[in-house]
């Protein structure tokens, strides 16, 4: 039986990465393939769920605040292995604000470190999932709430190469920013970086969740790691792309920054390595066809439902 693997990330706003691996297996499955699933992350909304499934572990309830300051209940995965792992955005996530609420130059990060506070409490180390976040604060909401035993403990887990000094003008505009607002926010971030103990420009990644990579960096001696990369490695995707015939990868939007670190870019690239064709099939292509197959990806198919996710895997199959 001709087999695929299945490892898409979310499409952000609209399904799980669980949810859309779950429809393009379906697809691939009625076509008589065999479709091994890995819903996966890359440092974004749903990296704790994707580690859970790949390695084991338990979701732990916890108090913690949006990015307005309002109390929320929030979860953090507890892994077997002792380790803890945070999305950021479950707490802090854009997704809890409603349009008009969106204001990063209000918003704080204080609430992703109340979660990360919380999982350093029962863990012996967290990885912190950056991307996602209302925010555009550095991390500075986060670092006056974090223990000192938080220093040597975190890995941040990048979803894009972004430094912390493009924070504000490349993910501003996403949050809520008008042009004023952008430059008021990169000012912050510059003065920031002035006191923190160590200097986060340059840094690569630092700029992801508006800066709260770079800051976990400065002020706790966090390590910053790809994020998608540290996720297929959780999956062992390299050793199940053996004798596989074909990687379905997908997201929201395919566009300039999934060649900046996101899932689908390295998905792609891995499979490449390995020589097995790839295919992504997305909610919306604003990369273009010649960019796709820079990444190597062989061919995009857009798909707006779970229905038409799995219609999508279903006639690619049996073409």
């Amino acid at each position: 039986m001709t087999r695929a693997l299945v490892c898409p990330d979310k499409f952000k706003g609209t399904f799980t990465s669980i949810e859309v691996c779950a429809a393009l297996a379906s697809g691939l499955r009625d076509a008589g393939w065999d479709a091994v699933e890995l819903p996966a992350g890359d440092g974004g909304e749903g990296t704790a769920a994707a580690l859970i499934a790949s390695v084991g572990g338990d979701w732990v309830e916890a108090r913690a605040s949006d990015a307005l300051g309002r109390p929320v209940e929030a979860r953090f995965a507890l892994l077997t292995d002792g380790t803890a792992a945070v999305d950021a955005a479950e707490a802090i996530g854009l997704w809890r604000l409603d349009p008009e609420e969106r204001d990063p130059l209000a918003a704080t990060s204080r609430g992703a470190g109340e979660l990360v506070a919380a999982a350093l409490a029962v863990a012996r180390a967290v990885i912190v999932g950056s991307g996602g976040t209302a925010t555009v604060d550095g991390g500075a909401g986060a670092l006056g709430v974090l223990p000192p035993s938080a220093r040597g403990r975190l890995r941040v887990a990048c979803d894009v190469r972004t430094p912390w000094e493009d924070a504000a003008s490349v993910f501003g505009p996403q949050k809520g920013a008008d042009a004023a607002a952008v430059a008021l926010l990169s000012e912050r971030l510059a003065a920031l970086a002035a006191l923190l103990p160590r200097d986060p420009t340059g840094v690569p990644g630092g700029g992801c969740g508006g800066g709260l990579s770079g800051g976990l960096w400065a002020a706790f001696d966090a390590e910053l790691v790809p994020g998608a990369e540290l996720v297929l490695q959780a999956l062992d995707f390299d050793e199940k792309l053996r004798g596989a015939s074909l990687v379905v990868t997908g997201e929201g939007r395919l566009d300039a920054q999934t060649a900046e670190g996101k899932l689908v870019g390295v998905v792609a690239e891995w499979a490449r390595s390995a020589r097995v064709p790839c295919v992504a099939i997305v909610g919306s292509d604003a990369l273009g066809a010649e960019a796709a197959v820079e990444l190597g990806i062989s061919r995009v198919i857009e798909a707006e439902d779970e229905r038409a996710l799995a219609a999508a895997a279903r006639s690619l199959a049996s073409a």
